[in-house]
């Protein structure tokens, strides 16, 4: 497994399999960082997303859509990246740190918790769930 950082990212693919993409940890950006490289377009959300997306799932005890949806557009109730935008999450608001890319939290995060061995995840055209591994 790749060491999550800038020369050693993790190389991961979206539930569909329709895209490729990587992460790493960014420790020394304010706040820490996790930055997605997806094609030419970098996406930046807080690094705590792991450990708070994880505890939220635990909390769920069940499967939960990823609701993948960009940041202009309505996240589906109930979903990842719902709570991923939700006032009541821990950073009171978007993971996502970059004004116009803060969306698509459900299409990316669920992915690397998938390979960090926390949650389990389908693999459809559509309509992909998760749940957490305790």
């Amino acid at each position: 497994m790749a060491e999550g950082t800038k020369n050693d990212p993790w190389r991961l693919v979206t539930a569909p399999g329709s895209s490729d993409y990587t992460m790493y940890e960014d420790p020394l950006a304010d706040p820490p960082a996790l930055v997605c490289q997806v094609g030419s377009t970098t996406l930046r959300y807080h690094r705590q997303a792991i450990g708070d997306l994880h505890a939220w799932l635990l909390e769920q005890g069940g499967w939960v859509p990823l609701g993948a949806a960009d940041e202009t557009k309505p996240a589906p109730e109930g979903s990842v990246e719902a709570w991923g935008r939700d006032a009541s999450n821990p950073v009171n608001g978007w993971y996502g740190l970059r004004k116009g890319y803060r969306g698509r939290f459900g299409m990316y995060l669920p992915p690397l918790l998938e390979a960090l061995g926390l949650v389990e995840l389908t693999h459809e055209k559509r309509n992909n769930k998760v749940r957490a591994i305790a």
